[in-house]
Parts: structure tokens; C-alpha cells; sequence
């Protein structure tokens, strides 16, 4: 009985995290585009997400410090290659810049070296705000 009440949680859990992502058309490069309603929903799910994730702020320190997701990494694109040993492969990486264009190029850079649970956040920051979603000011995340 334990056993199968096992697997039926576990069933339940797998068809949970295929609902969370998987949701967004794909890019010809590899990469999830997401929607900022989608991203939003992640997020606010923290650490309670069957599927683990991570937000990535591609923009520069300044942009970030003027505003960014709350709790996200800030790896400037221009970085990001130097750095790519901080981004998890064992979570979905949300990737998301001042409009969706520097983040869908990180993406791209993360396809290529072989990263598979990518989403660019469609609108970026600027979405972000006009949906009235949270944001933290400062270098902390």
C-alpha cells in the first residue's frame, strides 16, 4: 500500500513539473520562450516548485541595481561565457533582460553549450513592472 501511494506522489509530482514548464514555443536555437505570466508563476512558487529553477538577470550592474527580479543572479551577458560554471544545469534557468533581446542571445550561448531547461522571459524586466510583479532595488538578490 505505502508502495503505491509512493508512486502515485511520485506520478503526480512528475506530471506537476511537465504543467510548470514546457509551456512556451520553442526557439530554433534550443531555448523555451516564456511567457511573463509563466515566469511570474515559477517564481512566486519558490522554494516550494517541484522543479527547482533560477532566475538570471543578463543586464549590466547598474541596470540590475536599479531594479531586478527579487532573489535573481546577475550575470551580465558579456560575462556569461566566462561564468558559465554558475549557472545549474539541475534547474530551470529563467534568463531575462531589459526587453527579451540580450537574454534570448544568453539562451543561445547556453543551447550551445548544452544546456537544456532554458527559458527566455518574453518582455524582461520591462514586463515584468508593467505587470506590477515584484522588484528589489540594490546589488543584493
Amino acid at each position: 500500500m505505502a508502495k503505491r501511494l509512493w508512486m502515485l506522489m511520485a506520478a503526480w509530482v512528475a506530471a506537476s513539473a511537465a504543467w510548470a514548464c514546457g509551456q512556451g514555443p520553442m526557439a530554433p536555437a534550443g531555448y523555451e520562450q516564456a511567457s511573463i505570466q509563466h515566469a511570474y508563476e515559477h517564481w512566486s512558487e519558490g522554494p516550494y516548485s517541484p522543479i527547482p529553477f533560477v532566475f538570471i538577470d543578463v543586464r549590466t550592474p547598474e541596470e540590475y541595481a536599479a531594479g531586478h527580479i527579487p532573489g535573481a543572479k546577475l550575470i551580465p551577458l558579456d560575462e556569461l561565457e566566462q561564468r558559465l560554471a554558475e549557472v545549474p544545469r539541475d534547474r530551470q534557468v529563467y534568463l531575462y533582460c531589459r526587453s527579451g533581446h540580450r537574454s534570448a542571445k544568453a539562451a543561445e550561448i547556453l543551447a550551445k553549450h548544452g544546456f537544456t531547461n532554458i527559458e527566455n522571459v518574453q518582455g524582461g524586466m520591462l514586463a515584468w513592472q508593467q505587470a506590477g510583479y515584484p522588484v528589489k532595488k540594490g546589488m543584493q538578490p
